[in-house]
């Protein structure tokens, strides 16, 4: 049944069973073979061997939006833009407030889906709507009437108590008497952005890969403030324990289908004054676009392999973003030796993108006075009268 489902939705599919909080045991298949080794399991680990089967949008950037109804009006709190592609938990992606690629007509078809959804299932406080947009078509994928993970980061970001604004419209007080009538036309727009980023425990377990996926496995979530999106995300990458690097070398070792993708990351690196190290194909491939690599040897072909050159910290980044038997075997050494002597490691290329740039905003920074530290109340007082006063009618409701 799993396999003709599967045939029929096409592939690649994201498979999961039934009744699951956190993504737990949730996989990206891409055939026949993957998906009876998935079976095989679920049937052996479940008393109901129930399988929910659903396409897989790949390359999709995901959204998360948090609102409010009252079941006349809605408000939305925020519309979160995620880092990593749809595939990685919700919970485990770093995410931006306000989005940070999105198209206006993407965000005003969300802003429209979220206000029908919202009245359409009554809901009377908060409720959370994830989508994933693909050459510009908008996808639901799931709506909750129930507060989120991220409402503390919308909070935060936003200076307006949205949990606090929750409950009074749970207790009968009406949005329209709460909030400024321009609030439920369009949310205030933010004078700078804030970078949500999660705390992964990898260390901690040994022989686990630390590699994102739809299974949930952060503990902690932190956020970075500033005027842009490049440099908040340098200040969440910090706040997390992975500090990005100025100078030094970048191994890249990348799947096909982020081949063409490599090539913008691999010139910015160099201009940047990296130096690369890659393992032969992903050096060939370099090298046909005239960009030049030093050579690696593949674990167990040859010294120094790539997790000597980490163990010798001649590597300051580490970007692996395996596919195949053999890859993801390698992959995860190559991950779990840079984990352990604490060297960065990315494993997909949307967060390689935005690692670049918050690099290239560093080391602008370093350059002139550093990055800017301010107090949150100082953003605050940047986001108008009428935001501040929102805010203190909400801690008074």
């Amino acid at each position: 049944e799993a396999l003709a489902a599967a045939r029929r939705v096409g592939y690649p599919v994201m498979v999961r069973p039934s009744y699951v909080l956190g993504g737990r045991a949730m996989e990206i298949v891409y055939d026949d073979a993957h998906l009876r080794g998935y079976m095989s399991r679920a049937r052996a680990g479940a008393e109901r061997p129930a399988v929910l089967i659903d396409r897989f949008l790949a390359d999709a950037a995901e959204i998360d939006v948090d609102a409010v109804s009252d079941g006349r009006d809605v408000f939305i709190a925020g519309i979160m833009e995620h880092i990593e592609e749809a595939g990685i938990h919700s919970g485990d992606s770093a995410c931006t407030l306000p989005t940070h690629s999105l198209t206006p007509a993407a965000l005003e078809t969300v802003s429209r889906y979220t206000r029908r959804l919202a009245l359409k299932i009554r809901v009377r406080g908060l409720v959370n709507i994830q989508y994933a947009v693909k050459d510009g078509a908008v996808y639901i994928l799931e709506a909750n009437p129930r507060a989120s993970r991220t409402v503390p980061f919308v909070s935060k970001a936003t200076g307006l108590a949205v949990a606090q604004l929750a409950t009074a419209v749970i207790m009968g007080r009406k949005l329209s008497a709460l909030l400024p009538k321009a609030f439920l036309d369009a949310p205030p727009a933010l004078p700078y952005t804030a970078t949500k980023e999660v705390v992964l425990p990898f260390i901690k377990f040994p022989g686990l890969d630390p590699r994102l996926g739809p299974e949930m496995k952060s503990t902690g979530e932190v956020m970075g403030l500033d005027a842009d999106f490049p440099r908040s995300f340098a200040k969440s990458q910090e706040a997390s324990g992975m500090s990005l690097p100025k100078t030094g070398a970048v191994f890249l070792s990348v799947k096909d289908e982020d081949k063409a993708a490599i090539i913008p990351v691999a010139r910015e690196l160099l201009r940047l004054g990296f130096t690369i190290i890659a393992t032969r194909r992903t050096r060939e491939f370099l090298a046909r676009h005239g960009l030049e690599a030093a050579l690696a040897a593949k674990i167990g072909e040859g010294k120094p392999d790539v997790a000597d050159l980490i163990r010798q910290k001649a590597v300051s980044l580490v970007v692996n973003t395996p596919s195949g038997k053999r890859e993801r075997a390698d992959g995860f050494v190559i991950r779990r030796t840079a984990l352990e002597l604490d060297v960065p490691f990315i494993t997909n290329i949307r967060s390689c993108q935005a690692a670049l740039g918050a690099i290239s905003a560093a080391k602008a920074a370093s350059g002139s006075s550093g990055m800017e530290v301010r107090p949150i109340q100082d953003y605050y007082r940047d986001l108008g009268p009428e935001v501040r006063a929102a805010g203190r009618r909400l801690a008074a409701a």
